[in-house]
């Protein structure tokens, strides 16, 4: 099996063979800075998602800046993280399969581990895990804050589910995951604030009736790229969990600040292609086709260039309107993705530059790590 390393340090940017993805190593680490700034500015903890970047490169300066730790949506990430350095991660998913579950409590002899619970039928299963290796494991109860995937009730049923962990012999309960997934990308920041009001609101009862039950929660957790800044301010929520701030793909371009403008981080993260037919006037075919990105927040956006759209893939194609014919063959154009988290999932390797030229070469470590 090849390396398949698409580029070496020093080589231009148009040199790096395509398609493969650039990291604009400066924007990223400006997206780091801004959103660690706010945290320390808000005095909540920054705990950012891995599942976004899928690189204990990038994770070791989201940590150096100031996270406590990492999110995670899979053990097999969270195992890749700390493999990589990482000594803190909250597995933000329910973990059922028996040796999925062996494998997590194993882990929690290597780093600090928490996951999440929405059903009592978790508890006994992670607490033989748990006993079995002689080490703890931190749990947050997961509540439906109006997202409608995971998570138990809020109210009587979380508090209910949260006596069952603390009454665990290597269990701890650690506080309450309220994360709402769609509202991340609601475009208006007023309808946005509406929705994340009411998961607030929703939270705040529970914590409160946790506490009259003497349950304290060390952790209130969730918060997106989309959200953040009102989670913040809620004296409630005190670990933010963004993602995709750090990359800024089109579909998060969309989405509206509170006064009307974009949120407030760069596009870091670039698809590159190269034009290999251009037969047609106005028309350009290049080598980014589903294989190397994802389309299921939309097709790319093209970078740079205004009058030139990407219109279509296949597997191994993209097509261009190009009606000025800016294109010829050979060229290379960059593209925004529509998703960066499933993007960055089809590639072996991040290519980080800085002036138009490779400065690091960052395996995507987490690759395919799904379970």
């Amino acid at each position: 099996m090849t390396a398949n390393v698409p580029a070496e340090v020093g080589m231009s940017v148009t040199e790096v063979d395509t398609p493969c993805l650039l990291i604009d190593l400066d924007a990223l680490d400006r997206n780091i800075a801004t959103l660690a700034a706010f945290a320390h500015e808000h005095h909540v903890r920054l705990r950012p998602h891995a599942k976004s970047h899928k690189s204990p490169d990038i994770a070791a300066r989201q940590l150096a800046r100031g996270a406590v730790g990492l999110c995670c949506q899979t053990v097999s990430e969270a195992e890749a993280m700390v493999a990589g350095g990482a000594r803190d991660v909250l597995v933000s998913n329910e973990v059922v399969a028996p040796r999925v579950i062996a494998r997590l409590a194993a882990l929690a002899k290597q780093a600090r581990v928490l996951v999440c619970v929405d059903d009592a039928s978790s508890v006994t299963p992670l607490n033989e895990a748990a006993t079995a290796v002689g080490a703890p494991i931190d749990v947050l109860v997961e509540i439906d804050v109006g997202a409608g995937r995971c998570g138990i009730a809020p109210g009587a049923a979380a508090c209910e589910l949260a006596g069952r962990i603390a009454g665990a012999s290597h269990l701890r309960f650690a506080g309450l995951q309220a994360y709402h997934g769609p509202a991340q990308h609601l475009r208006d920041h007023a309808a946005r604030r509406a929705t994340i009001d009411h998961a607030i609101a929703l939270t705040r009862d529970t914590v409160e009736r946790l506490a009259d039950r003497g349950l304290h929660c060390e952790i209130v957790a969730g918060a997106g790229t989309g959200s953040f800044d009102i989670e913040a301010v809620s004296a409630l929520y005190n670990e933010l969990q963004c993602g995709s701030y750090i990359f800024m793909d089109a579909d998060y371009a969309r989405v509206r600040g509170v006064d009307g403008g974009a949120l407030p981080f760069e596009h870091s993260l670039f698809l590159q292609t190269r034009v290999i037919s251009k037969t047609r006037p106005g028309r350009a075919v290049c080598d980014a086709g589903l294989k190397s990105h994802s389309v299921d927040s939309g097709l790319p956006v093209v970078f740079d260039y205004d009058d030139i759209r990407y219109t279509g893939a296949s597997d191994e194609h993209g097509q261009f309107d190009d009606p000025q014919d800016h294109l010829a063959l050979g060229d290379t154009l960059r593209l925004v993705p529509g998703h960066c988290d499933p993007t960055v999932n089809l590639h072996d390797w991040l290519v980080a530059c800085r002036d138009d030229r490779v400065v690091a070469l960052w395996p995507v470590a987490a690759r395919g790590m799904s379970r």
